[in-house]
């Protein structure tokens, strides 16, 4: 029989050894008691790991954080020695001894200890409440490490968007890339007021990222080439030349851009155009993009022109329930084994659509607040709910754009899925506000439609 909390266990244990990124995830799962009896050729795989020699390497470094010569470590393990049997020593020392030890300890009452977060900020990689959402992330950090590769991130705000591109980026600087995030909205709008001063601004940005001296002036010249040639030939013959390795550029927040049609009708095809060089010129291959944005232009671009149709395209869904019940062991909330429990992380989910970020505000709320389960969701969507804020931001914007506010308004009011005018449609659903079920539109989850079914 499974211990009980055993999955809190290990996560107090892996904090307590000081273990991150993928020595965490590991360990985390070939210690889950679900996998006590599963071969190591099976595991690899459920781990996510790369081969199963990249696996073996990860659990030998694993078996020398806890080994005897380490403090607090298992006494009898020593990771120089051969065989298998390390891993059944290692996890009859944290059963046998540390997890008696563990439960004692927790026995005593206290109140949740897991910090309030600002949840505006990107979850990283080896944060305990970061989530992964398989097999995306290790679809995508071994697409970056191909040769002139473009992979396009697509979701609305806050679905993880920052956070998996900077795991996508810190994956191929650990694979001999050089790295540099750009977040458009760092651009003050003084920048966009024309083509050559933005891809200025953006040149000299990388450039100052990898260190290199930004020399503008002796391959740019407007007047004679143009800024897109000129852009180029700076990206070609001083940053590719300059560098010792690949390029992974993450272009965070695109849809800035957007907001400028002239400079976007430009730009976006710029960045088709060098991801379609690496197939003529070698040192195009050097460049990795990856680009993350909520929504996509509606302009009207050339299908030959446009980044949105080539590559790989990646789409962030909601938390399922086993995603939602691995985040909640954070807030010292163990639902695994309690049905009423689990129906509330079911009615959680189908209230905001498994969102990751509203999934969060739910969890901090209970953890930090006087606030019961059933007055969560009960008070969801009104407007003295935990949500809010995050409702009339949607709220202010749909008044903005009367189209988009009739739209919605047609969508919550009906009983069965309706047809809009197609970029009212997209922009909604980039929104996040609606789903897509061929044609037609539809609440994309019970918290926007209830609210908006009373405010619109």
């Amino acid at each position: 029989m499974k211990p009980k909390n055993w999955d809190q266990f290990l996560i107090d244990v892996a904090n307590d050894q000081n273990l991150k990124g993928r020595l965490r995830e590991i360990f985390l799962v070939r210690f889950a008691y679900e996998n006590w009896r599963k071969p190591d050729t099976e595991v690899w795989e459920l781990a996510e790991a790369a081969s199963h020699e990249t696996y073996k390497k990860q659990m030998t470094e694993l078996y020398s954080s806890f080994s005897s010569e380490k403090p607090n470590g298992c006494p009898e393990l020593d990771p120089r020695s051969k065989g298998p049997g390390k891993f059944q020593i290692l996890r009859e020392w944290l059963k046998d001894i540390k997890y008696p030890e563990w439960k004692q300890a927790t026995a005593i009452p206290t109140f949740p200890i897991f910090p309030e977060m600002d949840n505006r900020l990107p979850i990283k990689i080896d944060s305990p409440i970061y989530i992964p959402r398989p097999p995306i992330e290790s679809d995508c950090c071994q697409t970056i490490l191909k040769p002139g590769t473009l992979i396009r991130i697509k979701a609305p705000e806050k679905m993880g968007k920052t956070s998996l591109l900077k795991i996508i980026l810190d994956h191929a600087e650990n694979n001999e890339c050089r790295k540099v995030y750009l977040n458009l909205r760092s651009a003050e709008s003084a920048m966009f007021s024309s083509l050559d001063k933005f891809l200025r601004w953006f040149c000299a940005n990388i450039s100052r990222e990898l260190d290199l001296k930004p020399q503008l002036d002796d391959y740019w010249d407007e007047e004679l080439f143009g800024s897109l040639v000129s852009c180029k030939t700076y990206f070609q013959s001083y940053v590719l030349e300059n560098i010792d390795r690949p390029l992974a550029l993450g272009l965070d927040n695109l849809d800035r851009i957007f907001e400028y049609g002239d400079i976007a009708k430009d730009f976006l095809p710029m960045l088709r155009y060098w991801h379609e060089e690496a197939n003529n010129l070698e040192i195009w291959q050097n460049l990795r993009l990856v680009i993350a944005n909520s929504t996509e232009v509606y302009i009207k671009l050339d299908a030959n022109q446009s980044p949105f149709n080539v590559g790989k395209q990646v789409k962030l869904p909601g938390f399922n329930l086993q995603q939602v019940l691995k985040l909640a062991i954070f807030y010292k909330f163990d639902w695994s084994d309690d049905p009423e429990k689990e129906q509330f992380a079911k009615d959680l989910i189908d209230m905001v659509g498994g969102h990751p970020y509203l999934i969060r505000l739910a969890l901090d709320a209970l953890a930090h607040k006087n606030i019961s389960e059933h007055q969560l969701l009960a008070e969801a969507p009104t407007q003295g709910g935990i949500y809010s804020s995050h409702l009339r931001r949607h709220w202010d914007n749909l008044q903005s754009s009367p189209d988009l506010a009739e739209g919605m308004k047609e969508v919550v009011k009906s009983d069965t899925g309706v047809q809009l005018e197609p970029s009212v449609a997209y922009k909604l659903e980039s929104m996040g506000l609606i789903t897509l079920v061929g044609d037609e539109a539809q609440p994309s989850c019970q918290l926007y439609h209830r609210y908006f079914a009373d405010n619109l």
